[in-house]
C-alpha cells in the first residue's frame, strides 16, 4: 500500500499560506483505498468506522462512493444526518447504546445494531422494536496491536442464547459480528474467527434460527514503523476464499476505519523552540501528543517523522508544545540539525489523531486541508 505524501516542495508552498500545524488530506488516497478494498472483498459491505477520522470532506467522499458507516454515538449519527446519511446506511455498532442514541436511531431510521450483553435487549426492544440486531462474540488475537476483545463481546457460547432472547423481546436476530484487534497483521485470526462463526451459525440453524449476516468487523492494517508492510492484497484475498467456502450464501458486513483513511493524511509541524539537554538535541514541535499525536498513547502508536534537512545528523528528542512533561513525541532518534521555524512532515496520520486531538493547554487542534482543493485553488490561480 502506497501511501500519500507530500514532497518538500509540497510541503513548503503549503505552509506558506497555512500556519502549522496543519493536515492534508487526500480524498483520491481514501478513494483508492475504498475500490481495493471493494476489488479484493467484493463480498463485503462497507461499514466506515468513523471514529477514525470524522473529518467532513472524508465522510462525504466515503457517502459519494456508496460507503455505509459505522456509528457508535448520537453525535455521530447527527454528523452523518448533516450530510444527508440515511439511517439505513448506519450500524449502530456500540455495544453499548445511549438512550439518547437509541431514540436518535428510531427518528433517523437506524435499523442495525450490534450489542453482546442482555442488558442491552431491554433498551434496543423498547426503542427500536423489530430492528435488526448482531451478537458480537469475543474473539482471540494476540498479535493485533490494539486488543478490541478485552472489553468487548460475549463469550460464543452464549452467543445463541442472546440472540434468541433478542428475538423473544421482538427484536430480528439477524447475525454475528466479530473484530480481531486493530492493526491486525495477517489473515490467521480472522480465518480462525470464522470457523467459529461457522460452528455458531450452524447451531442456530439446527435449532430453527435462520442467521442471514456476518459481520468481520475491522483490523486491516497500514505499514507502521513496527513491523513490516502488509500484504493487503494476500491478506483480503485470503479472507474472501475463507468466506466463499464458509459462508457462501450469507451476507458480509465490514467495518474498516484505519485502513480506509490512515495512508491518507500527512501532518506538517514546525519546531517552535531548540534544547541542549545531556548532551542532546532536544526540538520541541507546535503539534503532540495532546493534539494530533495522541495515539502515542491512546493508539499504542509510533509516528515517523521526516525531515527534509540536510547535513550533520544528531541524537534527538521530540517534544509537543504543552507545558505537561508527559508531551514526548520521539525519544532518541538521529535527525538533521532543526532550527526554530524548520518544518517536520509525519506521513500516515490518518486514523485516530485528529479525531482525538484536545485543546489542552489552549493550543488549537490542527486544521485539515483537503488536498485536491488545493490543487484546484492553483490551478485556478494559474489561469487567472
Amino acid at each position: 500500500m502506497k501511501s500519500f505524501k507530500l514532497t518538500e516542495k509540497e510541503m513548503n508552498d503549503l505552509a506558506e499560506k497555512y500556519p502549522t500545524p496543519f493536515l492534508v488530506a487526500s480524498l483520491d488516497k481514501i478513494s483508492e483505498n475504498y475500490d481495493f478494498l471493494r476489488k479484493n472483498l467484493p463480498r463485503a459491505k462497507v461499514f466506515f468506522a468513523m471514529k477514525a477520522n470524522p473529518t467532513g470532506a472524508i465522510l462525504q467522499r466515503m457517502a459519494s462512493l456508496g460507503s455505509n458507516f459505522d456509528v457508535a454515538s448520537p453525535g455521530e449519527m447527527r454528523l452523518l444526518h448533516s450530510i444527508g446519511v440515511a439511517g439505513d446506511r448506519m450500524i449502530y455498532a456500540n455495544p453499548v447504546k445511549t438512550l439518547e442514541g437509541l431514540s436518535l436511531a428510531a427518528e433517523y431510521g437506524v435499523n442495525k445494531f450490534t450489542f453482546d450483553d442482555e442488558s442491552e435487549i431491554g433498551k434496543m426492544a423498547a426503542t427500536v422494536p423489530g430492528a435488526n440486531v448482531l451478537v458480537r462474540i469475543r474473539v482471540k488475537n494476540a498479535k493485533a496491536v490494539v486488543d478490541l476483545n478485552t472489553k468487548f463481546g460475549t463469550p460464543p457460547e452464549k452467543a445463541l442464547e442472546l440472540l434468541r432472547q433478542a428475538e423473544k423481546a421482538g427484536l430480528r436476530p439477524a447475525g454475528i459480528c466479530f473484530h480481531v484487534g486493530s492493526q491486525s497483521l495477517t489473515a490467521e485470526a480472522y480465518g480462525e474467527a470464522l470457523l467459529l462463526c461457522r460452528r455458531l451459525f450452524d447451531e442456530a440453524a439446527a435449532s430453527g434460527m435462520k442467521l442471514s449476516v456476518l459481520d468481520i468487523g475491522g483490523g486491516l492494517p497500514v505499514p507502521s514503523l513496527e513491523a513490516p508492510a502488509p500484504d493487503l492484497k494476500g491478506m483480503m484475498r485470503g479472507i474472501n476464499r475463507q468466506l466463499d467456502r464458509l459462508f457462501p450464501d450469507t451476507e458480509i458486513w465490514s467495518e474498516p476505519g484505519r485502513y480506509i483513511c490512515g495512508t491518507a493524511v500527512n501532518l506538517v509541524t514546525s519546531v517552535i523552540g531548540t534544547k541542549e539537554r545531556g548532551g542532546e538535541a532536544w526540538y520541541v514541535l507546535d503539534d503532540g501528543l495532546y493534539g494530533t499525536l495522541n495515539g502515542i498513547v491512546f493508539d499504542h502508536w509510533t509516528y515517523e517523522l521526516d525531515f527534509f534537512q540536510r547535513g550533520e545528523q544528531r541524537l534527538s528528542t521530540f517534544v509537543g508544545p504543552t507545558c505537561d512533561s508527559i508531551d514526548v513525541v520521539r525519544r532518541d532518534i538521529m535527525a538533521p540539525v532543526l532550527g526554530i521555524g524548520d518544518r517536520v512532515l509525519v506521513p500516515d496520520c490518518g486514523s485516530y489523531t485528529s479525531a482525538a486531538a484536545t485543546a489542552f493547554n489552549g493550543f488549537a487542534p490542527a486544521q485539515t486541508i483537503v488536498w485536491e482543493e488545493q490543487q484546484v485553488l492553483r490551478e485556478e490561480s494559474a489561469v487567472s
